[in-house]
């Protein structure tokens, strides 16, 4: 008897302690959300010993595995987190399923170097599991969520998609009056399954989540240039609030859009590849020019890499959430990416491409299937997945015509690509859109030190500009370098004119626009004696150049385009490029500064400056309007910096860092 109670005493005393300590205890508030109230706030306390290594795992669905998680924060973001006890708080979107949060342990004798993230960064091991909270919802979590405008092939069109938890029946309601939505159109519902993803992550475990049903409505019979209300969603599974758009208007003597590539999308958690903080920057200035304008008809271009989801599918909801005041009141347009396609068995795959696996297994699926452009270009997979759609196309709005391009597929002569940028670009009518702009993503003049993608600038060179040239192209815009970059009007590397202010017959002027959001840049162009070194003076034919984050604002008339380059640290112009058709009489007005000095056409670039006419000058040009009867012909480049020094002619620019 004796013997027995000893023992139960040693083993009292020897777990006792451990008995008698708290057990790590996790809470999360509200316990469901809403649209407009979707902050969770999760609190823990008993973390014994705390480390800052230990770290909270977001996991949707509930039932992933330790390791699928989507996202992280570590516990020391909490400002007690040293005492055991923390709160963490953090925006989620719906992601159709519930949320459930875990704690780990995780020490520094277990941190694997080769299991790390984008930047290198080793990922957190799910060794040691502390604690884990219960199930957090969507109050409607298959209600209609993620709605952008786009396009139709018909400018008495407007499409609108978005994204609902079943395929059941959907509609789109609208009309001119708030309160009167009285026409109805039903939507088209697709989709798109995990084997349809062609490689690693995205057709794994730790990159696929059920993307919801795309819902896909086409409002018709639309009056030009009016204010029109609108909601989607169905009687079961719920409506969403109202939104309104500015119908086309072809006939308008006035062109507006925001042109950007690159931006990506921000989340607020870490993940397995760094997000683009920048692209809210980008987004909050973009929505106060909306405001600014009114209403007015505009839309967005977004040339390439998107979401940069690489395969990680709640990337796209967490994309199309952030885009949504946007997209939905002004149509959002694409083009195709390498983070959108690039695999290692895309269909076509030439040697001298830098074709990679950028796309993270996606192939271009979700991007084909999530947006819906104009026209009908396609590419099978060739794995029996949907076609690979939203390759190229175009559209008038206004006084300008878009020309959309893919340089991830075949754009070489003969194939089908080449002959539909030919056609399209010799059918324009300039009497009616003066301007013609070609968008694409990986860019045809850089003088960044993209060396992988050399080759494929000199198909693009021998094969694409000479279309451009040859059809009075007046912009070429490009992302996939994420800075921004003005050349002069130029063809074969060989600027048209950077000595006056006037040029005539001059060549497109290409602009890289690849700067809304990934923070990856490349350096310039180095020295052949110091590879860390940009060359300077830079080119002569770059214009201008800079890393500031930003997007470019087109506004065009018939009788002029303007392009301007603005910042996101400021949301100030920091570059502008003017562009005259010869369409229409001018007079001195057009070349008055807005000090009233009288200013000559080009500037732009840290230290360029304005040109101020004299006395004599403005004499002679008087008399020379009055003997052209007011007009210019030919094609005027007009740029210039706002607080850039007057009575001054630079006509190579200096860069700005």
């Amino acid at each position: 008897m004796a013997s027995s109670k000893t023992l139960t005493l040693i083993f009292l005393l020897l777990f006792l302690p451990i008995s008698l300590s708290s057990p790590v205890s996790i809470s999360v508030s509200p316990q469901t959300l809403t649209k407009s109230n979707r902050t969770i706030t999760i609190r823990w306390s008993g973390v014994d010993s705390p480390s800052d290594l230990d770290w909270l795992g977001i996991y949707s669905p509930p039932s992933s595995s330790d390791q699928d998680f989507i996202g992280y924060l570590f516990l020391n973001a909490s400002s007690t987190w040293a005492t055991g006890s923390g709160s963490i708080s953090l925006p989620l979107v719906n992601l159709r399923s519930d949320y459930s949060f875990r704690i780990f342990r995780w020490t520094r004798s277990e941190v694997n170097p080769k299991h790390h993230d984008h930047d290198q960064n080793p990922l957190p091991g799910t060794k040691h599991l502390l604690a884990e909270s219960g199930a957090v919802g969507f109050d409607n979590p298959g209600g209609p969520e993620q709605i952008h405008l786009a396009f139709t092939n018909r400018e008495d069109e407007m499409r609108v998609l978005w994204i609902t938890g079943d395929g059941s029946e959907n509609w789109v309601r609208y009309g001119v009056e708030e309160g009167r939505l009285e026409a109805a159109e039903k939507a088209a519902v697709g989709r798109y399954e995990r084997g349809d993803m062609c490689d690693f992550p995205a057709n794994t475990s730790v990159g696929w989540r059920d993307p919801g049903w795309i819902q896909d409505g086409v409002m018709r019979g639309l009056e030009k240039g009016k204010k029109y209300y609108y909601q989607v969603g169905s009687d079961k599974g719920g409506w969403s609030d109202i939104h309104s758009f500015i119908s086309r208007d072809n006939d308008a003597n006035e062109t507006i859009a925001f042109l950007f590539g690159d931006m990506g999308t921000a989340v607020p958690y870490s993940t397995f590849y760094r997000t683009q903080d920048e692209s809210r920057s980008t987004v909050k200035w973009i929505l106060r020019d909306l405001e600014n304008f009114g209403d007015k008809p505009v839309f967005v271009s977004h040339i390439g890499d998107i979401s940069y989801a690489r395969g990680f599918s709640w990337i796209w909801d967490e994309f199309f959430n952030q885009i949504e005041p946007i997209a939905s009141r002004v149509p959002y347009h694409v083009c195709i990416g390498n983070h959108e396609y690039n695999w290692p068995l895309q269909p076509w795959k030439p040697l001298w491409a830098a074709y990679g696996t950028d796309g993270g297994g996606e192939c271009g699926i979700p991007y084909s299937l999530k947006f819906k452009m104009p026209g009908k270009s396609f590419l099978p997979t060739g794995t029996g997945a949907p076609d690979t759609r939203n390759l190229y196309y175009s559209f008038d709005a206004g006084v300008v015509h878009f020309l959309y391009l893919s340089t991830e597929t075949n754009f070489l002569k003969g194939s089908d690509q080449y002959n539909f940028i030919k056609a399209d670009l010799e059918k324009v009518n300039r009497d009616k859109t003066p301007f013609v702009v070609v968008q694409g993503h990986r860019p045809m003049y850089t003088t960044s030190n993209e060396v992988r993608d050399t080759p494929l600038r000199e198909k693009m060179l021998e094969h694409l500009e000479p279309l451009l040239v040859a059809n009075n192209v007046t912009l070429a815009l490009w992302g996939h370098v994420h800075r921004y970059e003005r050349f002069c009007p130029m063809k074969n590397f060989k600027c048209e004119d950077v000595s006056s202010n006037v040029t005539y017959g001059a060549s497109p002027v290409h602009l890289v626009i690849g700067m809304a959001g990934q923070d990856w840049q490349p350096i310039w162009e180095p020295r052949s004696d110091h590879q860390d070194v940009p060359i300077f003076p830079q080119p002569e034919r770059s214009m201008y150049r800079g890393g500031e984050f930003g997007y470019t604002r087109l506004v065009a008339t018939r009788e002029k385009l303007t392009l301007t380059y603005i910042g996101n640290h400021d949301g100030e112009m920091h570059d502008m490029l003017e562009i005259l058709s010869g369409k229409a009489p001018y007079t001195t007005d057009d070349f008055v500064a807005e000090d009233g000095d009288e200013v000559g056409a080009k500037a732009g670039g840290e230290g360029s400056g304005k040109f101020k006419f004299s006395h004599y000058l403005k004499e002679a040009g008087i008399l020379l309007l009055g003997a052209f009867v007011g007009y210019f012909f030919g094609f005027i480049t007009h740029c210039r910096r706002r607080d850039a020094p007057r009575n001054t002619w630079i006509p190579v620019k200096s860069e700005e860092t």
